[in-house]
């Protein structure tokens, strides 16, 4: 087995440097050949990745990061025939979380991926179409005030980890407006106005927050999370509850399945897996068994 990887290094903290040199280490002590296609950034290890994909010269990928990491990984893999496997050293560590991979034991994370390569597994990722590209997403794709809240953070230095989300939040609902979404669900015409409309695949995103408690990412269904229009006072009284998916309750908190959606919001920016990729509107369809994973979860 030809292991390519792909590491962050500024992830976690620039912990992703420290723990991608100890994977690479530890694939190569275990007798396979590996290559590093990191880069100096992420636009040049990901032209290295599809460079070797394409010539056919690594037999599966391992990205080295946080969530950012896993949705590069997912979109040099998806509808392709490479497993990918993910370790996790980022800030948020969402996908490798919900893949059942140790958050803070490299070694055990390596040991999972080397003993899971006689059994990868299919799962399902969300095809996102927007001002004629195509993207993938593996957990996630949103355009509301969750968008407009990652924006914010990825433009603020404090705090640090998870908790900048939270306070990008704040900062945003301050001048926020609940969105007219104009929708159309599996051919069916829907508009609504909310404050978030998030398109589901793995049920948790933006660091622990359990959007859709109980989603699954072999049901060949993307799993839709409206939070209606409230006022700012209710919506900070909900959000805490994300953590532990008791949100759901809530009669303005609604989740529907679908196959595909298309969004329109004016104006609004497309987050996918916490990355920026486009602006609204967008179509989000689930593309079943679309990735081949290398993970003990699923």
């Amino acid at each position: 087995m030809r292991f390519g990887v792909v590491v962050n290094p500024v992830s976690g903290g620039n912990r992703g440097a420290q723990v991608g040199a100890e994977v690479i280490s530890l694939l190569s002590q275990s007798g396979h050949p590996v290559v590093n296609l990191s880069g100096a950034n992420l636009i040049e290890a990901r032209a290295h990745a599809e460079a070797a994909i394409a010539a056919n010269s690594i037999d599966a990928l391992v990205v080295v990061g946080g969530d950012g990491i896993a949705h590069l990984g997912t979109n040099l893999c998806a509808g392709k025939n490479i497993p990918m496997a993910i370790i996790p050293a980022g800030t948020g560590n969402d996908a490798a979380a919900m893949l059942g991979m140790p958050l803070t034991n490299t070694a055990e994370s390596v040991r999972l991926v080397l003993e899971g390569l006689s059994s990868p597994k299919k799962i399902d990722a969300i095809k996102v179409s927007h001002s004629g590209k195509v993207t993938w997403a593996l957990g996630s794709a949103s355009a509301g005030f969750d968008a407009l809240a990652a924006a914010r953070a990825n433009v603020i230095s404090w705090p640090k980890g998870p908790m900048r989300y939270y306070v990008a939040m704040l900062l945003e609902l301050a001048k926020f407006k609940p969105i007219k979404y104009q929708s159309v669900v599996d051919g069916n015409p829907r508009d609504f106005e909310a404050m978030l409309c998030v398109v589901s695949n793995t049920g948790i995103y933006g660091g622990g927050m359990l959007v859709v408690p109980g989603a699954s990412v072999t049901d060949a269904k993307l799993d839709v999370l409206l939070v209606k229009k409230m006022s700012r006072l209710k919506f900070v009284t909900i959000f805490p509850r994300v953590y532990k998916g008791t949100h759901i309750t809530d009669k303005d908190v609604e989740i529907f399945k679908a196959s595909k959606i298309s969004i329109t919001a004016s104006g609004m920016p497309i987050y996918s897996d916490g990355e920026y990729v486009g602006q609204a509107p967008f179509e989000a369809e689930v593309v079943p068994g679309a990735l081949t994973i290398i993970a003990p979860a699923i």
